[in-house]
């Protein structure tokens, strides 16, 4: 079981989980909570993120971009203590396990079979066809650039608002820049992975946005996300963030000091501080 669990990458995982909370506590403080629907958007977005990190796996494995990447710790398929086709089952398994808990989580918001039900039902085949084809596929489009786009969209729009209106049918207009500013930060985890990986990507032709600009550009393209961030989350009204500058600042001296492996440790930093945030601004407004 061990092997498996490497593959999930559990250190992405606080990242899937920063938009549901912002979102459902941002819910729960204008109108209550619906623990059942909170609970099961909490397993259906563990459930993506883990089924995401898994076809990443295949499909780089698959195209050979990982034989010789040196940068980034090594998972199952790499180490070869699991085999494609057992990477292929557990890919089904977690495309399987998103459907049930994405069913339930539709089913306990909205109880009947109406149009929302049926929109959200799309929405959510098209986030596990997504969370599939990041790396899987001849058009696979984190291969292309677009990787950044999909975070920014699914786990950070999607994932606040849609949380906010599953608890309870209703839009939240306002919550349209935490929602931005959250997608902002996830997108600045995965941009520091892809700056680590970047002489091993270029060699393999995977085009991720960060081996478009260049290294250099790339890291002040990180600086934007995280300025960008805090700027929205300001212009919200939620000023706190400003408590998380000098996790900002630190990350930002690590970012220039340093390149390749390096930049590692500033994965697990990066998603921990995002959850962190997220947590804060949810509980301050539940509670204050």
């Amino acid at each position: 079981m061990n092997k498996y669990i490497r593959s999930f990458r559990l250190r992405t995982l606080p990242l899937s989980l920063a938009g549901v909370i912002l979102g459902s506590c941002f819910a729960a403080h204008n109108l209550g909570l619906n623990v059942p629907v909170f609970i099961f958007a909490i397993f259906t977005t563990l459930s993506l993120q883990i089924l995401a990190n898994l076809a990443n796996e295949l499909g780089d494995a698959l195209k050979g971009t990982d034989l010789t990447n040196e940068t980034r710790p090594q998972y199952g398929l790499q180490q070869g203590v699991i085999s494609m086709r057992e990477m292929k089952y557990c890919i089904w398994l977690f495309v399987i396990l998103s459907a049930i808990f994405g069913g339930l989580l539709l089913w306990f918001s909205f109880g009947t079979l109406s149009k929302a039900f049926f929109l959200f039902l799309l929405l959510g085949g098209l986030s596990i066809i997504a969370a599939i084809t990041y790396t899987l596929g001849k058009k696979a489009y984190g291969y292309h650039g677009f990787g950044d786009l999909f975070v920014f969209v699914f786990f950070g729009l999607v994932s606040v608002m849609g949380s906010y209106y599953l608890q309870h049918h209703q839009f939240e207009w306002t919550l349209l820049m935490p929602a931005a500013a959250i997608g902002l930060l996830i997108v600045s985890v995965l941009n520091i992975n892809n700056i680590r990986d970047i002489t091993n990507d270029m060699a393999s032709n995977k085009r991720t946005l960060a081996v478009l600009l260049g290294e250099q550009k790339a890291k002040i393209y990180q600086c934007i996300l995280i300025v960008g961030a805090v700027l929205l989350f300001c212009l919200s009204g939620l000023y706190e963030v400003l408590w998380f500058t000098p996790l900002f600042a630190a990350h930002m001296y690590w970012l220039f000091k340093y390149s390749g492996k390096k930049l590692d440790t500033q994965l697990p930093l990066m998603s921990l501080i995002t959850l962190l945030l997220a947590i804060t601004l949810s509980l301050l407004q539940l509670f204050f």
